[in-house]
């Protein structure tokens, strides 16, 4: 495993007992009680602090000329669950990452949540091992490098990410509706609002009805992952 591990950081790890928690789901630790082993929690909170501050200096400083708001959603869209998840699999975690024989059998090491917490919990290892350097290092060559690609692939799949989402509650209809259009021919505003099985989810608002719908459909998908499926007020 540790060579395995020093192959994907391309580093020389110090700490072998740090990387071997970090790929330690709670599943498979719960299964063993008399190991007395440690689950990669604490490793993936300590990681996704060090992404954040990794990934704010990044666009900081890339990004001279764009306000905190950009800076904030650009931010948001890599380090969210799915972009983890994506850089993850690249990384091979899902053949890495220890689960109990339930979360394995049920292919829980192909669910988004667990692979993005892996990812966290490696960079949170290698800071504790190596220091802020290499964990910058990291996540330079792991995200950093492709991270206009992973923007635009983000931006352009709200919609089906968020089809995705409501089907797994079986069938259920998504809408998308023109609530405003604003502004002359040459600088239209359409205000979009999207329904799930006829209940308003989110409203979204773009130059195009396409880019209301995705940011309608991005909303939307913010607001479920806070909230669940519930009415929103």
């Amino acid at each position: 495993m540790i060579p395995t591990i020093e192959r994907i950081i391309e580093q020389s790890i110090k700490n072998v007992a740090l990387y071997q928690e970090a790929i330690q789901h709670t599943t498979f630790v719960n299964e063993q009680p008399w190991k007395k082993l440690k689950s990669n929690e604490r490793l993936e909170f300590l990681g996704d602090a060090v992404l954040e501050i990794i990934v704010s200096e990044f666009l900081f400083n890339t990004y001279p000329n764009l306000p905190e708001g950009q800076l904030t959603t650009m931010r948001a869209q890599l380090v969210q669950e799915q972009s983890l998840a994506y850089l993850a699999r690249q990384l091979k975690f899902n053949n890495l990452i220890k689960l109990g024989r339930g979360e394995l059998a049920t292919g829980g090491n192909e669910r988004d949540s667990i692979l993005a917490d892996a990812y966290e919990a490696v960079l949170g290892a290698i800071f504790k091992d190596l220091g802020l350097d290499a964990a910058r290092t990291f996540v330079n060559k792991t995200m950093l490098h492709q991270h206009k690609q992973m923007l635009a692939s983000v931006s352009q799949d709200y919609k089906t990410r968020l089809q995705e989402l409501v089907q797994q509650r079986g069938s259920i209809k998504i809408s998308y509706d023109v609530l405003e259009q604003t502004g002359p021919a040459h600088d239209t505003r359409f205000t979009i609002v999207v329904s799930v099985d006829g209940e308003n989810v989110a409203k979204g608002t773009g130059r195009s009805k396409k880019q209301a719908e995705m940011r309608a459909a991005e909303v939307a998908l913010n607001f479920i992952d806070e909230h669940g499926f519930v009415k929103p007020r």
